[in-house]
């Protein structure tokens, strides 16, 4: 397993974690994800190591702004 975090700006409550955790979780090879609005950050586990634009792609998707933590 691989794990990456990344820092997301704009959420503010649990329904701001449920929306990126199913965005990020829908990207392939992506086991857990582990999303905080109170710190701000996202952590995935993986099979394998993620394109970092496509975790990038989904939390804007899903309406927020992320960076590699």
């Amino acid at each position: 397993m691989t794990g990456t975090e990344y820092l997301v700006t704009g959420m503010s409550c649990a329904h701001c974690e449920a929306a990126i955790r199913a965005e990020v979780g829908a990207i392939a090879g992506v086991a857990d994800v582990e999303v905080s609005a109170e710190t701000g950050r996202l952590a995935i586990e993986s099979d394998a190591p993620l394109d970092d634009a496509a975790v990038l792609a989904a939390v804007e998707e899903a309406g927020y702004t992320a960076v590699p933590a």
